[in-house]
């Protein structure tokens, strides 16, 4: 963790380096493709398939400064259910993906580039996936990581790889004051239907205060618990549990 990426203090500076390291890996966002997908997914696609989107613990989303979301991951409706709940109508600024390699390969890939997702290898992530990240957060926008790193389906604890607590820590060493978002989503289906329901909570925001491996995994321990929290919220609110948690 002990990287230098220079001085991000200035705003000019933090607006240079994203732009300029945008331009070179072709992650700009589309001023054109964006708002149609927006339009699409949020105003046909979702509310065709489900027939009620539930929002829960809106107030615990910040409307300014960077922020991580650390949303659980149980189907590729994910993907659409972040960008309604947080995204540019909500917080006025858009949900910037860090995917896998593999995602951004393809059709799929040319329109996640365009839309301000970002690729990262999970098994060995690059300086150059970390600084991008970090710009953005130094920019005050929203970074949307799955802490789980792929889609689970199955009733079992969560458990969280260690890339976001570590994000998290190296925004702090470079004096980015990152609020980390545990989100929860829940569908009526364990495998999402059409006219079925989707929603989404959002817990009150975490920051890391501490740096090393143990204090990853104590913030690790203590995000799993409110993303589940938050998770059982969400279930609840679609039916999939009597009792509210």
């Amino acid at each position: 963790m002990a990287f230098n990426f220079g001085c991000l203090n200035s705003p000019e500076t933090v607006s240079s380096a994203l732009a300029t390291r945008e331009n070179s890996l072709g992650l700009a966002i589309d001023p054109f493709l964006a708002p149609v997908a927006m339009v699409t997914t949020q105003d046909i696609v979702l509310r065709q398939y489900f027939r009620e989107r539930i929002v829960l613990g809106q107030e615990n989303l910040p409307m300014q400064g960077p922020v991580l979301l650390a949303p659980t991951h149980r189907s590729r409706w994910d993907a659409l259910m972040l960008p309604m709940a947080a995204g540019r109508r909500v917080t006025g600024r858009d949900c910037r993906f860090m995917v896998t390699v593999d995602e951004m390969k393809g059709l799929q890939g040319w329109f996640l580039h365009r839309l301000g997702c970002f690729p990262v290898n999970q098994s060995k992530p690059s300086l150059t996936s970390l600084r991008y990240a970090i710009d953005l957060m130094a920019d005050g926008q929203q970074v949307v990581v799955f802490p789980e790193g792929t889609i689970n389906r199955t009733e079992k604890p969560i458990k969280l790889y260690q890339g976001l607590a570590r994000l998290a820590q190296l925004a702090k060493s470079q004096n980015i004051d990152v609020q980390v978002v545990p989100v929860g989503l829940g569908y009526s289906e364990a495998i999402p239907k059409a006219c079925g329901r989707a929603s989404i909570c959002f817990a009150e925001p975490m920051k890391v205060l501490q740096t090393g491996r143990e204090a990853v995994k104590s913030f690790n321990a203590e995000l799993s618990e409110k993303m589940h929290a938050a998770e059982q919220a969400a279930l609840h609110a679609v039916g999939r549990l009597k009792k509210a948690p």
